[in-house]
């Protein structure tokens, strides 16, 4: 995968001189190396994080799990998931927010490049063997309102300068504060389901947007970062 989005990078700059003749395309996609964007992304990484350790700290005050000793490699276990979840947080939304939001929004309108953008987010979530997209299926419809927050996170961060465009700050952001939120949870082994409430509500399969609790803080979200447009 990071062979892959490398020569993606190196195919967005043809594809910015040939097709669109700007050899600054990531700057359009949302890529400012400007202040502005750097606290977007600090902002989305707490939010995210906030909203992901909310979720499992929600569900063990309704006891439907226990939270564990911390272990030894916690401190090491913060660290990679930071460095993972900004690695996947930077290049989905490059890919997802930024290329192809744009491709979708030069010939369709902002409403259906919206949900095409989130409906193909999650199905590509989806490119595995067919029992395992049975088990997992699921996630999908948190999938896709994930798809739809963090386009509507991107819109929200739109000024003057940059039209309809956008800045890519707030989404990775975002994206890599619900991952790495999960990622210290789940790798760190920090909680022990007790199985009171049916894994419909905290998550099939562990994952927690496979839930009712977990679209239902999707949906908080998503309403807050939809807000934001006005």
């Amino acid at each position: 995968m990071g062979l892959l989005f490398g020569e993606f990078l190196l195919l967005i700059q043809w594809w910015g001189q040939k097709v669109y003749q700007q050899p600054y395309l990531l700057k359009r996609y949302g890529l400012h190396r400007t202040r502005r964007n750097t606290l977007d992304l600090l902002k989305g990484l707490a939010i995210g994080l906030l909203f992901a350790l909310g979720l499992f700290t929600l569900e063990g005050w309704f006891g439907w799990l226990k939270f564990q000793m911390f272990p030894a490699a916690l401190p090491r276990v913060i660290i990679e998931g930071l460095a993972s979840a900004l690695g996947i947080g930077f290049a989905e939304e490059l890919v997802f927010r930024g290329w192809l939001l744009d491709e979708l929004q030069q010939d369709y309108t902002q409403r259906v490049s919206l949900w095409a953008d989130a409906i193909i987010f999650a199905i590509l979530h989806f490119l595995k063997p067919l029992s395992e997209i049975i088990r997992t299926l699921p996630g999908f419809p948190g999938l896709v309102l994930l798809g739809l927050t963090l386009v509507w996170a991107k819109r929200s961060s739109t000024d003057a300068t940059l039209r309809h465009h956008g800045r890519l700050g707030l989404p990775i952001g975002l994206h890599a504060g619900l991952v790495w939120g999960y990622y210290i949870i789940n790798v760190g082994q920090l909680v022990q389901y007790s199985n009171r409430v049916s894994p419909w509500i905290t998550g099939v399969d562990g994952n927690p947007i496979a839930g009712l609790m977990g679209l239902l803080l999707l949906g908080i979200l998503a309403f807050w970062m939809r807000k934001q447009l006005h």
